[in-house]
């Protein structure tokens, strides 16, 4: 693991999101690549004229050419430079969440880029999505392995989920399977004091939505003795939170028979399957049929999927975070409270509230914010030239009727 002789020159005026900060760089920002290399090989970074940018890998077969390790000048990029990498992700974490589960590695945010390392108990879920990364992954989990070890916490394995389709772009299969030996891929996991089993082969992403931890947690407070509506439920985490607190009723709703079908076992595996009903059903259809029925909440979740994974299809995005925000508020009685989230990267803060603010207005409420959240800690934001890395947006609101 040395760096190579190839030398990658930027066109003079191009890399502006990488000189305030960034990681990335584009092919056409770069004027010429000079000395021999492999795709997935280190490379040296200069200016037009010579200034040296620092060193990252690169993929001829992508349009992300260079993804950058380090800005320093003379940084050799060698295991030591590995193991300083994780140590600091490692350290982070110990000092901003639970470590029981969370995000170890979070890509470009830990100056790791293309990599997404989850622990869940004492199993670790690792998710490569480029070339370079790729050829570092053994040396990354080795020396987190030992890092853990440290710290008294044994691995006992490891399992890769690289079935995203962004490898395609690299020039990379998809892959998923064990790294190491095998093991029961359904683990138990404990977070805010209530239990799931996540399921790290067929589970979403990685298995499970680390990100939304202390968002979890900071329903909790409202649900003590409530009547609860969690929609897009998943596995049934928002919906347990509520129940765990002392919810009195909980529907949680998702279109996933899968989904469901594991948000029914968590509920037993917490004791609260008596005050949660799980439903099988499209949200977009029942909201209507609810409120054509007269239902109300004290509190309605609203935790959908990415409606956009591109800019071109925002516009769709924000008629559908309309649509689902002006239902959801009508079932929620005056003085209730609406919890609702974005997970798109395109789906901007700015964008995000006034649409809430337009959904508010067609249904008729008014809106207290009560708090204005992003992801947990463990999948932390870099500020730089690029906002990859901050992507969730989470609300809390108490709804008012207009008086």
């Amino acid at each position: 693991m040395t760096d190579t002789q190839a030398i990658v020159r930027i066109r003079q005026g191009a890399a502006r999101a990488l000189k305030a900060g960034g990681m990335w760089i584009y092919d056409n920002e770069i004027q010429t690549v000079e000395g021999n290399f492999e795709d997935g090989d280190i490379v040296r970074v200069l200016d037009f004229d010579g200034y040296v940018l620092g060193s990252g890998f690169i993929n001829t077969k992508s349009r992300l050419t260079v993804r950058m390790l380090s800005r320093k000048k003379d940084t050799v990029i060698d295991e030591a430079f590995i193991e300083m990498r994780v140590r600091n992700a490692w350290e982070y974490r110990k000092q901003t969440v639970d470590t029981s589960s969370c995000r170890i590695i979070f890509g470009e945010a830990d100056f790791l880029p293309g990599i997404v390392i989850d622990k869940f108990s004492d199993i670790l879920v690792v998710e490569s999505l480029a070339l370079g990364i790729d050829r570092l992954k053994p040396v990354i989990l080795e020396k987190l392995k030992n890092i853990l070890a440290e710290d008294g916490i044994l691995i006992r394995g490891i399992y890769e989920r690289s079935d995203a389709k962004v490898r395609l772009k690299e020039g990379m299969e998809r892959f998923k399977g064990f790294i190491g030996e095998p093991f029961d891929t359904k683990v138990e996991i404990c977070e805010n004091g209530v239990r799931y089993l996540v399921d790290v082969k067929d589970g979403q992403k990685t298995g499970f939505f680390l990100d939304q931890k202390y968002n979890r947690l900071a329903i909790q407070k409202l649900c003590p003795g409530k009547r609860v509506l969690d929609c897009f439920t998943h596995t049934g985490s928002f919906a347990l939170n509520a129940a765990v607190s002392g919810a009195r009723e909980v529907i949680a709703v998702d279109a996933s028979e899968l989904g469901i079908s594991q948000g029914r076992e968590n509920a037993d595996l917490n004791g609260v399957s008596d005050r949660v009903n799980f439903v099988c059903a499209d949200v977009f259809e029942l909201l209507p049929q609810m409120e054509k029925a007269g239902e109300s909440f004290d509190l309605v979740i609203l935790d959908p999927p990415a409606f956009t994974k591109s800019r071109s299809s925002v516009k769709n995005a924000v008629k559908g975070y309309r649509e689902i925000n002006t239902r959801g508020l009508r079932l929620v009685r005056d003085g209730g409270f609406l919890a609702t989230c974005s997970c798109s990267h395109f789906m901007t803060p700015e964008l995000f509230t006034k649409t809430i603010r337009e959904a508010a207005a067609g249904a008729h409420k008014r809106l207290r914010q009560v708090e204005a959240r992003t992801q947990s800690a463990d999948h932390p934001i870099l500020w730089a030239g690029d906002d990859t890395s901050y992507y969730l947006k989470f609300y809390i609101f108490q709804v008012c009727e207009e008086k």
